[in-house]
């Protein structure tokens, strides 16, 4: 099997910056899009950003031009740097990927435990 664990998270103050980090890890075979979503508190999760195994990016409207996706294949690592951060950014950050692991016959969609973003002066 595999997972992801997420790290980086914390609190920033308006303006700033933070860059989180995801690794997958277990018996991987080879891993497709991988992605970061957001769920502010009260509201439904949401996609910020995802790359593909070409590295193909997309964001949402709204972190256009502050966040940044990017992938490293040989360490299975998806980051994502946040910059010009506002209030509005607050929100569990969670991680996604498609995996296949050794022995499975297709991929797999695999969340992290999520890790927490606080924008707050």
């Amino acid at each position: 099997q595999g997972q992801l664990v997420e790290s980086g998270g914390g609190l920033v103050q308006p303006g700033g910056s933070l860059r989180l980090s995801c690794a997958a890890s277990g018996s991987i075979f080879s891993i497709n899009a991988m992605g970061w979503y957001r769920q502010a508190p009260g509201k439904g999760r949401e996609l910020v950003a995802t790359i593909t195994s070409g590295g193909s990016t997309n964001y949402a409207d709204s972190v256009k031009g502050r966040f940044t996706i990017s992938r490293d294949n040989a360490k299975n690592t998806v980051y994502l740097q946040m910059t010009s951060l506002k209030p509005e950014d607050t929100a569990v950050y969670y991680c996604n990927a498609d995996l296949l692991v050794f022995g499975a016959v297709r991929y797999l969609e695999v969340w992290g435990q999520g890790t927490l973003v606080t924008v707050s002066s």
